[in-house]
């Protein structure tokens, strides 16, 4: 789960399907393409503050991984890289100062329509993955 809290102004409609649809791409050689939710959090002008100053030139990107952790830390650079390069366009590259983070939650503290979902690749998770929606298994 992605959250993007940006300044009103910071993307269009279009742009932010481009984004979504680009932060998608990032997990769907390994996750169903439904595990992937971005929020847009539109902030108005005056309504965020860094160091007790108003900032409204600045995107804020929290990321919640539950289906997956990375444990390795070259893997966990190679991911921050990635999601810069998607970012980046978006963000650097109209001016806005950014910064992103990424929570691990644990995978047995999670539902899906009252369903627990697989465990990675197992036959459940692999029919999740072409049905892209949750059953029963």
């Amino acid at each position: 789960m992605w959250q993007i809290y940006h300044p009103e102004a910071a993307f269009s409609q279009s742009d932010k399907q481009e984004l979504a649809a680009k932060i998608t791409a990032i997990y769907e050689s390994f996750l169903p393409r439904f595990y992937v939710n971005v929020f847009f959090h539109s902030i108005p002008k005056g309504g965020l503050f860094i160091g007790g100053e108003v900032a409204n030139d600045f995107v804020r990107v929290t990321i919640d991984h539950i289906a997956r952790s990375i444990d390795d830390p070259e893997m966990q650079q190679q991911f921050l890289r990635g999601c810069a390069r998607v970012l980046e366009p978006y963000v650097a590259g109209r001016g806005y100062r950014w910064e992103l983070h990424i929570d691990d939650t644990p995978f047995d503290l999670w539902m899906i329509n009252g369903l627990k979902p697989p465990h990675p690749g197992t036959p459940a998770e692999l029919k999740w993955r072409s049905e892209n929606k949750p059953s029963t298994y």
